[in-house]
């Protein structure tokens, strides 16, 4: 993987395990925790690192709402702490999920996505047991916004409960891209 920055590259493409407690992701950069509130929506969520069925994991749960034209809970985390990173050596993204049966995002933003509710986005079931979801790049479609998912421009990875009342339980213990 070739990364604009060299901070925190890793070459067999792991963005996060958790099995840190607290600090940075692999990658150097920190996860945050972001909900419709930054528009004046009522979602709630809350982030915490925890360990789930043997594994450590970073969960998010919350109540997503459509009140105040909301609709979203999410945690996201830059992919590089000076710049973009550049993944076109790699398919895709694959994660290691767990959670209540509901269907989540991965949204992935480049130098391209100027505005908050730009993405591109691929969806996926989190099942009750641990389950590793592969998304190919060429999965992700672009939302509010014209030109394609160009993987040399990487910015930014959220996971995202969104656009419909639900209760939002998912944990990952392993993010990445995958060859």
């Amino acid at each position: 993987m070739t990364i604009v920055s060299t901070a925190g590259a890793t070459p067999d493409g792991l963005i996060d395990d958790f099995r840190s407690d607290t600090g940075p992701s692999r990658l150097g950069t920190t996860w945050r925790l972001v909900t419709d509130q930054v528009m004046g929506g009522v979602s709630t969520a809350r982030m915490q690192r925890r360990e789930l069925g043997g594994r450590r994991a970073l969960c998010m749960t919350g109540d997503v709402s459509l009140a105040n034209n909301g609709g979203f809970v999410q945690i996201n985390l830059a992919l590089s702490p000076e710049g973009r990173l550049d993944a076109s050596a790699f398919t895709g993204v694959r994660l290691s999920v767990r959670g209540n049966g509901e269907i989540y995002n991965l949204h992935l933003k480049t130098a391209a996505t100027t505005m908050p509710w730009q993405s591109y986005r691929a969806a996926f079931r989190a099942l009750d047991t641990w389950t590793e979801i592969r998304l190919p790049f060429a999965s992700f479609t672009p939302h509010r916004l014209v030109p394609a998912l160009d993987t040399t421009r990487l910015t930014r990875l959220g996971i995202v409960a969104i656009g419909r009342e639900m209760r939002a339980d998912l944990c990952i213990a392993d993010i990445g891209f995958y060859r």
